[in-house]
Order: C-alpha cells, then structure tokens, then sequence
C-alpha cells in the first residue's frame, strides 16, 4: 500500500471510529506529537485522541503530498457539533507502517 494510501486509511478510520484499523497502520514504537503533547506513545495517544463517544462527522482532506517515507497532509475536520477546524501533519513511516505524527494546529474556521 502507498504511504498516501494508509494516510488515507487512517483519517477515514478515524472517522469511522475504527481503533482497531488503526492499530495495524502503527508501528509498536509509535509516538505522536502536538501543541499539546510531546512525543506520547501509542497507549497514550489512543486514550487521548480517540474520544468517546467520537466527536468528527467528517475528515476532508485537502492536501497531501508523499516523499520518501514522509507524508504532508492538510485537513479539514468537521465535528458532530458543526465546528469545524483545519490541521496540518507530518507523518513519517518505517517501512509501510507510520512511525510517528506531527500535528500542527490551524485555525477554527
């Protein structure tokens, strides 16, 4: 599968609330980076960015650009509450699982 692909994935798993899809893409060393958190590991990243119940109705994204094992992707992500936000990641992989993400926060739109 092309990196860009399992981007992909990822997001629509997400979305769909699909821990468990999710699991198979990360490698077991992954770590997860943010304004708000600094290089957590996988169990920490599932307790924090997997909300319960799930909060996204929608993840749109807008851009994304593969090179190498790094991949750029910009999204739009529409919450159930009809908020709405844009994001920027940089996501690396290991082979053909992700090794980490990087979020850079955008603006509430």
């Amino acid at each position: 599968m092309r990196k860009a692909e399992a981007v992909k994935k990822l997001f629509a798993s997400y979305v769909a609330n699909r821990k468990d899809i999710v699991e198979t893409l990360l490698t077991e060393d992954f770590t997860f980076s943010s304004p708000r958190d600094d290089r957590i590991d996988k169990a920490t990243y599932f307790e924090r960015c997997w909300p319960q119940p799930p909060v996204f109705r929608d993840i749109i994204i807008e851009r994304l650009f593969e090179n190498g094992d790094d991949v750029i992707v910009g999204y739009r992500a529409e919450k159930i509450t009809g908020a709405a936000f844009r994001n920027l990641e940089l996501i690396e992989f290991r082979g053909d699982r992700i090794s980490s993400v990087e979020v850079y926060f955008g603006r509430d739109i």
